[in-house]
């Protein structure tokens, strides 16, 4: 039976007494809304740690549009459902305040990485995820955790942050898991109308062909890249970058490892994909 845990008082001693028996302790953080994305994680985390807790918390920090921290979709029982499917030991669902009680005045805040892309689209956004990250290792003490890389940059900011503040946390990128056509799962997909919903794979197959046509050398690909995805019914495209995968910064050359990333909004949904190049 999986319990469900929302207080850090009730975690600690069970996560202590795992760790007294010589148990490996795994995390894998999310927002609910549960697909199969996440109990890929899930699994991941089952089948290389003694003990895995998954935590569900819509982070307010996060969110720069009150509108979409809103509308976010709520499915604790039916994501619990899930998560005693995949066998993991403890879901924790702690309340805003458990997370952020009265007088918190800390933000983490993370340089570098965090700031082309999305850090200059969403200000503000990665220092809240990096909050909440840095108060769910701390709550959970967990000794591996993991991550879609779907969500590229939040992993290359996770990584940083835990390299940066030296904490005893390892850090599994985990493949990002695709609908049959392609396009990245993610719980906004439920958003999208049924016609939005059969042209969102156009993003997918557009940035595939736009890696082609960039190890081919050709030097329009991401103008050609955007050109194919509003030709496909897209309102409009945020960005279709190659970057450094690592570090974000500008791409230079094929020597390093580079990966595209794009956002794009699609009835009213944004959607955001990478793949390596």
């Amino acid at each position: 039976m999986t319990d469900i845990l929302r207080r850090v008082a009730d975690l600690r001693p069970v996560v202590r007494g795992w760790k007294a028996a010589g148990g490996v302790v795994g995390v894998v953080p999310t927002m609910g809304a549960l697909h199969e994305g996440h109990l890929s994680l899930a699994r991941a985390a089952k089948a290389e740690c003694d003990r895995v807790i998954v935590t569900i918390f819509v982070n307010p920090k996060q969110f720069n549009n009150p509108e979409d921290l809103k509308k976010y979709p709520r499915t604790e029982e039916a994501d619990a459902a899930l998560l005693r499917s995949v066998g993991v030991d403890v879901i924790f669902a702690p309340d805003p305040s458990e997370v952020y009680p009265e007088g918190f005045a800390t933000l983490v805040s993370v340089a570098g990485v965090a700031q082309p892309l999305e850090g200059v689209l969403r200000p503000g956004h990665f220092d809240g995820v990096a909050t909440v990250v840095a108060k769910l290792f701390g709550m959970t003490m967990a000794d591996r955790a993991y991550f879609g890389q779907k969500d590229w940059q939040q992993l290359q900011v996770v990584k940083r942050l835990v390299r940066d503040l030296n904490m005893p946390v390892w850090i599994v990128g985990c493949e990002t898991i695709r609908e049959t056509d392609g396009l990245a799962m993610s719980s906004r997909n439920a958003r999208l109308d049924a016609g939005a919903r059969a042209r969102a794979p156009a993003l997918h197959a557009a940035m595939m062909r736009a890696a082609g046509r960039v190890r081919a050398g050709e030097g329009a690909a991401l103008a050609e890249c955007a050109a194919e995805v509003l030709a496909a019914g897209f309102e409009s495209v945020e960005y279709i970058e190659l970057r450094d995968a690592a570090t974000l910064g500008p791409a230079e050359g094929l020597e390093r490892p580079l990966r595209l990333l794009a956002a794009a909004w699609l009835g009213g949904v944004r959607l955001i994909d990478n793949i390596p190049v």
